[in-house]
């Protein structure tokens, strides 16, 4: 009887024990919970801008953009960086035919690090950006390995940074772990 009653008080202690240091201890769990929210913030805004490609929007692609934006093209032979207004003049025309129809643009990224707070986020992953003409012949495939630094003003997201890295091979797009299809 005596063990009976010791080992309950032991179960009760150690169950006290465990709740007190379980609500001392939620603040990983809130993280988890505010970081869920965060990507799925971001989520809804890849969705956006890749709709805005997808669809030929030009001005909608613009908006979700700072106004102070900067893109790096790293691919290629000419490395440059210019301003996000630059970056638009030069992409306007793919917008243009996308929207008339003279093309059809697919999208696909892929992430494989998604850091930031409430504010603040780098994205990092790959896309695969591929177009067909009217006939359905592909008229580019560029598999991007790419960093966005994005900060959230008015509770809206816009990307402040795009770094366009050297083209991937199918094998290393292949490799990276799939965690999201936007």
């Amino acid at each position: 009887m005596n063990k009976n009653i010791l080992f309950s008080v032991i179960l009760l202690i150690v169950s006290v024990q465990t709740t007190i240091a379980t609500s001392k201890n939620d603040f990983p769990f809130n993280e988890i919970q505010k970081d869920s929210s965060r990507i799925a913030e971001l989520d809804r805004y890849w969705e956006r801008l890749n709709k805005t490609v997808i669809e030929g929007d030009f001005e909608g692609n613009k908006n979700c953009f700072h106004k102070d934006a900067v893109v790096v093209f790293a691919s290629g032979k000419n490395k440059i960086s210019v301003p996000i207004s630059k970056a638009l003049e030069y992409w306007k025309g793919g917008f243009k035919n996308t929207r008339e129809g003279k093309t059809k643009v697919n999208i696909e990224i892929r992430f494989s690090q998604r850091i930031g707070d409430e504010t603040t986020a780098h994205e990092t992953g790959m896309f695969i950006y591929s177009s067909t003409d009217t006939t359905t012949k592909i008229t580019n495939k560029f598999i991007i390995p790419f960093e966005m630094v994005l900060v959230k003003l008015d509770n809206q997201w816009f990307a402040l940074m795009e770094h366009q890295k050297p083209f991937a091979t199918q094998k290393e797009w292949d490799a990276l772990k799939r965690t999201s299809r936007i």
